[in-house]
């Protein structure tokens, strides 16, 4: 007899869970993402189909194993460090690239993020991870012209896609170009990059550091001199600017040029021609020149310090390059960048920055800018004995070491007044992160106590 809706044997309820089962089913695997389910214990209890698609795994080799014993080497993989994080804290990880080796040893660069997964009463049951196939997107962005890097610039970020399309739109004249920026932003990789696009890129590409030198030793670098022309002067010498010719000169640390030499400079900006240092004839050159410098030099020709006609002479096209607090998205791909170039400098093996990690890379100011991130990663790589960075390699100033930091447990956010607070936030440049490591709390708590004080950020 079949079964009604009032059938007391309960078998209506049953067809209802297994059609629930069946719709469950239908959505998981008609995803294009792969997704895996794992246990409280790391190891995988489910995956979709595109799953096993996008690795070229077999349901035998993935069921009942440990992450770490799937993806890893070793258990600090990225991987597997995010699904511990996110297991032991509850926090997600999201957008983590990496290489998924499939069975023929082909590689399938991926994303993955990590969740927690909870059943109807809001209780932990594992986690979640999703994969995402990008090499489809890859192959995409290259074909829109998407740029995450241009010559050796990294970036992706507008500012950086600016810099990208001036380069290429200057480098086909020989107009001089004045590149501003803080220190370690890359103002020299930009002059290579202008450089390397135009059409003197078969010429030497000569670097000068102006502040290096005293002014009557810089002199004879750039224009060169003749015997005799000096103490110490035995033989002739071509300068940097002969060097250069038909090529690109750059003068970095423009700004630190005395009087002397900024005359001679603007001749060689007026007239294309330098005379060495202790010879009376000129010589023509053809150099292209790229100045950059990281001081106000508006300001010093205001101050006298610099010559208002060389600084317009200089200044035909200006590039201002972002500092990196300007630019965080850009921060997961210049780590990525550097990791593999100190897995080739340092023969290792490191997969990625762990979420921790990351954190703290991505909520420093960076006063340093690129070329501090580079010496953060380096000295990481020193200091790690796994495959994945973790806060305790990275530098104490970006890390700080929990021994010598107030237990969270026993800190006291009762005597810190409005006051207090707003003299550490004018300290740190009003940055909220920079002010809770000062302070030995929370961020969240240094939010919360500004909006209960009412402190608002003065205008930038």
């Amino acid at each position: 007899m079949k079964s009604t809706p009032t059938d007391k044997t309960g078998i209506t309820g049953l067809d209802d869970c297994m059609a629930s089962r069946d719709n469950y089913e239908a959505v998981f695997n008609s995803m294009n993402e792969g997704l895996v389910i794992v246990d409280m214990n790391g190891v995988v209890i489910e995956c979709n189909q595109a799953f096993y698609t996008i690795t070229g795994l077999k349901e035998k080799q993935v069921l009942g194993r440990g992450v770490a014993d799937i993806f890893c080497e070793n258990r600090q993989c990225g991987i597997n460090v995010a699904v511990m994080h996110t297991l032991q804290t509850g926090g997600p990880c999201r957008e983590h690239a990496m290489d998924i080796v499939t069975r023929d040893k082909k590689r399938v660069p991926a994303v993955f993020s990590t969740a927690v997964l909870k059943d109807r009463q809001g209780y932990k049951k594992g986690i979640v991870v999703l994969f995402r196939d990008v090499s489809q997107i890859n192959e995409l962005k290259k074909k829109l012209g998407e740029r995450y890097s241009f010559h050796s610039l990294i970036g992706k970020d507008r500012r950086m896609q600016e810099i990208y399309t001036l380069i290429e739109e200057v480098a086909d004249t020989d107009a001089n170009v004045l590149i501003l920026g803080e220190s370690g932003t890359g103002k020299e990789l930009v002059a290579g990059a202008i450089h390397y696009q135009s059409r003197r890129t078969d010429a030497e590409f000569v670097k000068v550091s102006c502040a290096a030198l005293s002014e009557t030793l810089l002199e004879s670098e750039l224009f060169g001199h003749v015997r005799g022309a000096f103490t110490g002067a035995i033989h002739d010498k071509i300068g940097r600017f002969e060097r250069a010719h038909k090529g690109t000169i750059f003068l970095d640390e423009i700004g630190e040029i005395g009087p002397a030499v900024q005359v001679k400079l603007l001749r060689v900006l007026q007239e294309k021609e330098i005379e060495r240092v202790g010879e009376a004839r000129s010589r023509k050159v053809d150099a292209r020149i790229i100045a950059a410098t990281n001081r106000d030099l508006w300001q010093m020709v205001r101050d006298t310090d610099f010559r208002e006609d060389l600084y317009y002479r200089l200044k035909v096209l200006t590039i201002e390059v972002p500092p990196l607090r300007w630019r965080r998205e850009d921060i997961p791909l210049l780590v990525d960048h550097f990791i593999l170039k100190f897995n080739r400098q340092y023969n290792k093996h490191i997969s990625a920055a762990g979420c921790d990690a990351m954190s703290q890379l991505m909520e420093y100011d960076w006063p340093g800018n690129v070329r501090e991130l580079e010496n953060a990663i380096e000295h990481a790589f020193v200091k790690t004995r796994t495959s994945t960075l973790m806060p305790q390699n990275l530098p104490r100033e970006i890390a700080p070491d929990p021994q010598h930091s107030v237990p969270a447990g026993r800190k006291h956010t009762a005597g810190i007044d409005r006051h207090i607070l707003i003299a550490a936030l004018e300290q740190t440049g009003w940055n909220q992160a920079r002010t809770a490591r000062k302070l030995g709390i929370n961020r969240t708590t240094v939010w919360r106590k500004m909006r209960a004080f009412n402190i608002v950020p003065p205008p930038e």
